[in-house]
């Protein structure tokens, strides 16, 4: 089932399919943080408000905020 980073929760995995409408310098900078199509990721951490969200990606911690999240097509593993 295909949803947005933003939609999921803290604890799960997924696996990042595409970038929808995301401009082509946000592309490049997500691209540049290791999300790349087929790259699988933790949800760390999600903040008590919901902004920031917290990932585990390649042994690194990474740091979205949910408009930035929203863009980005997943896949739950």
């Amino acid at each position: 089932m295909t949803v947005t980073l933003g939609e999921l929760r803290s604890g799960e995995s997924a696996r990042v399919l595409a970038f929808k409408s995301a401009g082509a310098a946000y592309r490049r900078k997500l691209l540049a943080m290791g999300l790349i199509p087929g790259t699988v990721f933790l949800v760390a951490r999600v903040a008590p408000l919901g902004d920031p969200i917290q990932l585990q990606v390649r042994g690194f911690q990474l740091s979205l905020r949910r408009h930035e999240a929203a863009v980005i097509e997943v896949d739950r593993v």
